[in-house]
């Protein structure tokens, strides 16, 4: 019993929806009425401004990091913490707080990475800064950190063990279904970069402001 409270306890965390919230309280919009429609970190940025930005990009990580560490939290060895993070993330994505129409699983995906490993969350956001970096677009990064993301579960263990110590299988197939789920929610991102009407954040190579001065 304990354990399925946690677990619903990991699904309520995921579902804070931290965008709308901060939106509706402090500036008095739905981010959800504008930009992509997306109540996740992007949209609050384009919407609401960079601070807005942070501090929800900020909460939806935590939400994923708490919700991963509650076993430890509570003394609860029954069961692999990185399923509270599973359920902190279809929280984040089907939020009950938010008519069950949440965010892309990105940030609250690299939370649950930082309460199982640290060292490799610090992996994971050095390979999405780099691609951000590389092509200036948030989804594009994203989808692509996801896939490299999932074949350093596997290789890095083997490689690197001190970033990640040992090959856990079920993180693997834990990614490899994020990553599936990221792209079926990119899926309009994905014909914008095919036809080249992306959006791009003002960071990079190929950032917004060099297209303005362009």
């Amino acid at each position: 019993m304990k354990t399925v409270i946690l677990l619903l306890l990991a699904y309520l965390l995921g579902s804070i929806p931290s965008g709308v919230w901060i939106g509706k309280l402090f500036f008095k919009k739905d981010i959800r009425l504008f930009g992509s429609g997306n109540s996740g970190t992007t949209n609050t940025f384009r919407v609401l401004g960079k601070q807005a930005g942070i501090v929800v990009l900020a909460m939806d990580i935590l939400k994923g990091t708490l919700a991963t560490s509650l076993p430890t939290l509570f003394h609860d060895t029954t069961i692999n913490p990185l399923w509270f993070g599973v359920c902190a993330i279809l929280g984040h994505t089907f939020p009950i707080f938010a008519g069950f129409k949440g965010g892309k699983a990105v940030a609250t995906s690299a939370g649950m990475l930082l309460g199982y490993s640290p060292l490799f969350f610090i992996y994971s956001s050095a390979i999405f800064v780099l691609f951000l970096f590389l092509t200036s677009m948030v989804s594009l990064t994203s989808m692509i950190s996801a896939v490299l993301i999932t074949l350093s579960t596997m290789i890095v263990p083997l490689v690197f063990p001190a970033i990640l110590p040992e090959q856990n299988w079920l993180l693997t197939i834990i990614a490899v279904c994020v990553s599936a789920f990221i792209f079926y929610r990119h899926r309009e991102n994905i014909q914008r970069i095919a036809k080249g009407t992306e959006s791009r954040v003002p960071f990079g190579l190929n950032s917004s402001k060099k297209e303005k001065r362009g």
